[in-house]
């Protein structure tokens, strides 16, 4: 589907609001993609509200469980009041490859409730990141995946022999197909209220690369479902700006964060606040450009105040480094 189409059953969905205008975006920059901050919150009350509003960012991401559809309206009511948009809401961590039924039963039921709850926010995408595998995984510099295009089943992840990593090739592959059936269930939830439903891979050991990455999101062949790409996130397993290519228009929302490499460390470095990082954010800014990017960023990181983060944005936004 083109964007001038995905357009057309956006707007049909009634998404489209949950993208930036050029009122909120950044100013006096030469590049022609629009981006727009948010920080990420719990709720949606008065005191939180106005804490972002007055730090200068127009939007917020919701995480609270356990939320109803009346308190998710009352939490629109209240953000909108601030002049805050709530763009999105994270679902958590599905258990989607669950051995037990009914536990798989449970998870997917729990994220068609967390799609009407984001619907009633105004939200236009839910943040779902569909289960994890433990167990035995190469380094993330070993990783070189072999999958078929087709099945997205995994043939080997490290060059050589493969045999220390047979059970993680078998949990992948399980989480991959029980995870495509999980979403597609979804599928029509999401398409019903109007919400995206946003793929994540949040250190859970799946989909760890971005060509099979891309192609797991890219497999459902839907508007409806797109990636949540966290621009720190994966630097440990290829650049950012690798990622970014890679996803291009599949990306419907962006999280920031960075990650300082240091390969001798055991998870190959530590998450450390923005700009003290192995991240080239001037190049991050450039490749948004290229890729037509045009969206919210989300801050998941800490080390500033609410007011620090918000000039941060404001110079990455402009191509100025953070």
């Amino acid at each position: 589907m083109n964007r001038r189409d995905f357009l057309k059953t956006a707007a049909a969905a009634g998404i489209v609001s949950g993208l930036p205008s050029a009122s909120h975006a950044a100013t006096g920059s030469a590049y022609k993609t629009k981006l727009e901050k948010a920080l990420i919150a719990q709720v949606a009350d008065d005191v939180t509200c106005e804490r972002i509003a007055k730090a200068g960012f127009p939007g917020v991401e919701l995480t609270q469980k356990g939320i109803t559809i009346e308190q998710a309206i009352q939490g629109r009511r209240t953000a909108e009041k601030h002049g805050l948009k709530i763009h999105s809401l994270m679902s958590g961590g599905g258990d989607f490859n669950n051995a037990g039924p009914a536990a798989r039963r449970n998870s997917i039921e729990e994220m068609k409730h967390r799609i009407r709850v984001a619907a009633a926010y105004g939200a236009s995408t839910l943040l779902l990141v569909p289960c994890r595998v433990n167990g035995d995984t190469p380094k993330p510099a070993q990783f070189k995946i072999v999958f078929d295009p087709k099945t997205l089943l995994v043939k080997s992840v490290v060059e050589g022999d493969n045999a220390p990593f047979a059970a993680y090739i078998a949990a992948q592959n399980m989480a991959t197909e029980l995870s495509r059936s999980a979403v597609d269930e979804l599928l029509p939830v999401a398409a019903r209220e109007g919400v995206i439903i946003c793929l994540e891979n949040v250190w859970n050991n799946l989909w760890v690369l971005p060509d099979f990455a891309a192609a797991f999101v890219r497999s459902f062949d839907t508007p409806w479902i797109k990636a949540y790409l966290d621009l720190g996130n994966h630097v440990r397993y290829a650049p950012t700006e690798q990622w970014l290519r890679t996803f291009g228009r599949t990306i419907a929302k962006l999280h920031i964060k960075d990650f300082k490499i240091d390969r001798a460390k055991k998870n190959d470095g530590d998450f450390v606040p923005i700009g003290q990082g192995s991240i080239d954010w001037k190049s991050v800014r450039e490749v948004i450009e290229e890729i037509g990017y045009n969206g919210w960023v989300t801050i998941e990181s800490g080390g500033y105040s609410d007011a620090e983060h918000s000039a941060l944005m404001d110079r990455f936004f402009a191509g100025q480094g953070v």
